[in-house]
C-alpha cells in the first residue's frame, strides 16, 4: 500500500486569483497597506494567521486579528460567488491513482477546515480522500503533523508515502516527515524555491503527475 498526499491551493485547485484579490481588498478594508502579489503568493500554504502576520509586519497581536477577520470575512464572501477550478487534468491524475486498489489519498493544507470541506464537496471529490489534514487539528506548515495524522489514518508508513505540493511549505514539510516530496511547478512558488527546499522531484505538467509518483515510491 502506498500513501499519495495532496495540497489543495495550488497544487490540485486553481486559487490563486481569488486569494489575491481576497487578500488585497481585505488589507484595503481595515486601512492596512497591501502587499505584493508576489508577497500573497509567497504565503499560500501556510495558516491564515501566520500568514497575515507575513503580510502585515510589525503590527501586534489585535491587529492581526483585525485583518484575519476581515480576510476571512472578505474570502467566505467571494468564495460563495466564485468557483475555484481544478487545474486541467487533475481529475485523470485522481482517477489513474484510484485505479490502484493500493494507492490511497488524501489531503494536507493549510486551508480552514470548513473551507476545505466546502472546496472539496464543490468538486464532488471529498469521497476520493481517506483524511483530510487542516491546521484546525494539527500544527500547521511546515511542522510534519498534517502527513504524520494522514500516514496514521491511513495505516501506512513513511518509505510508502509522497507529500505532492506546489510551495516551498510543503516540500519542508515533507522533508520534516521524512517522506518523498514532489513539486508541482503550476502553482504558487518557482522551481528553483521548490527545489531549495527539498523536492525530490518537480513536475511541470498534471500528466506526469502519476508516473512521478510511480517513480518516486517505487525508488
Amino acid at each position: 500500500m502506498r500513501l499519495v498526499v495532496f495540497d489543495l491551493d495550488g497544487t490540485l485547485i486553481n486559487s490563486e486569483a481569488l486569494i489575491i484579490e481576497t487578500v488585497r481588498e481585505s488589507f484595503a478594508s481595515v486601512g492596512q497597506a497591501i502587499p505584493s502579489d508576489d508577497a500573497i503568493r509567497s504565503i499560500s500554504g501556510i495558516t491564515a494567521r501566520d500568514a497575515m502576520g507575513i503580510l502585515a509586519p510589525g503590527v501586534d497581536s489585535d491587529r492581526i486579528d483585525v485583518i484575519l477577520n476581515a480576510y476571512r470575512a472578505t474570502y467566505l464572501q467571494k468564495a460563495g460567488l466564485a468557483r475555484e477550478p481544478m487545474f486541467d487534468g487533475a481529475l485523470d491524475a485522481l482517477d489513474r491513482l484510484q485505479a490502484d486498489p493500493e494507492t490511497i489519498l488524501a489531503v494536507a493544507t493549510g486551508k480552514g477546515h470548513a473551507g476545505a470541506i466546502t472546496l472539496l464537496e464543490r468538486h464532488e471529490i471529498i469521497g476520493r480522500f481517506n483524511s483530510i489534514q487542516t491546521p484546525a487539528h494539527n500544527r500547521g506548515k511546515p511542522d510534519p503533523q498534517m502527513i504524520e495524522t494522514a500516514m496514521e489514518a491511513a495505516g501506512i508508513g513513511r518509505e510508502a508515502t509522497v507529500m505532492i505540493g506546489d510551495t516551498s511549505h510543503d516540500m519542508k514539510m515533507a522533508r520534516n516527515a521524512n517522506v518523498k516530496a514532489l513539486g508541482v511547478a503550476w502553482g504558487y512558488h518557482s522551481v528553483a524555491d521548490l527545489e531549495a527546499a527539498g523536492a525530490d522531484l518537480v513536475i511541470h505538467r498534471m500528466d506526469q503527475l502519476v508516473d512521478a509518483v510511480d517513480k518516486l515510491l517505487e525508488a
